[in-house]
């Protein structure tokens, strides 16, 4: 069995107080890079054209017309 004396307890201790200083410090840091990178898979999501569902009928464009009899600009 090993066991600490003083020293390595308060060794043990400082290191974990430092360590959860900097995750406190590093936790904004992170979030936002979290929150960034979903808003920007939503935006590229957005910009993808939208593909219809197969249970809806799909809507096909009209034919266009021709104009006739109009004369052409010179």
């Amino acid at each position: 069995m090993v066991s600490m004396n003083g020293n390595q307890i308060e060794g043990l201790i400082g290191m974990l107080a430092t360590l959860g200083i900097l995750v406190l410090l590093a936790l904004p840091s992170v979030l936002g890079i979290v929150r960034d990178r979903r808003i920007d898979r939503q935006l590229r999501a957005a910009e993808r054209p939208a593909t219809p569902r197969p249970t809806e009928p799909a809507v096909e464009p009209e034919p266009r017309r021709r104009r006739h009899g109009a004369a052409r600009p010179a």
